[in-house]
């Protein structure tokens, strides 16, 4: 299957598993959940969803129990969704760069801070 199809696919699927955990899901343990990524196989068996979740680790544990218990329905709708002959089999991945990426946001405004109460100090 060509390489440009598969990107396609992916990026539609994104779009709709965005869709469908923001609007349809009612699962009230489901709290901020961002789909940041799908990976899918060259025979579209399988899709790896690489998914964002902010809180505290307790809300972070409730939505992803929330989300495990909602692929089915999930891949039901992508199936609805997006004509394919098979549906892939849907994994959620827990991605943490966004985690990263504020952490070093964080540094970094550390740092400048630091370099300026340096410079007033002399």
């Amino acid at each position: 299957m060509g390489q440009l199809r598969i990107e396609k696919i992916q990026e539609l699927m994104k779009q709709e598993i965005s869709k469908i955990i923001l609007q349809e899901l009612k699962d009230p343990r489901i709290g901020f959940v961002t789909v940041t990524q799908v990976e899918v196989s060259r025979d579209l068996s399988l899709a790896k969803v690489y998914i964002s979740i902010m809180g505290s680790e307790e809300q972070i544990e409730g939505s992803w129990k929330g989300l495990q218990s909602s692929l089915g329905f999930i891949r039901r709708e992508v199936g609805h969704r997006i004509r394919l002959r098979i549906t892939p089999e849907l994994r959620f991945v827990l991605d943490k760069s966004l985690d990263y990426s504020d952490h070093i946001q964080k540094l970094l405004l550390q740092i400048e801070r630091d370099e300026k109460q340096r410079t007033e100090e002399e």
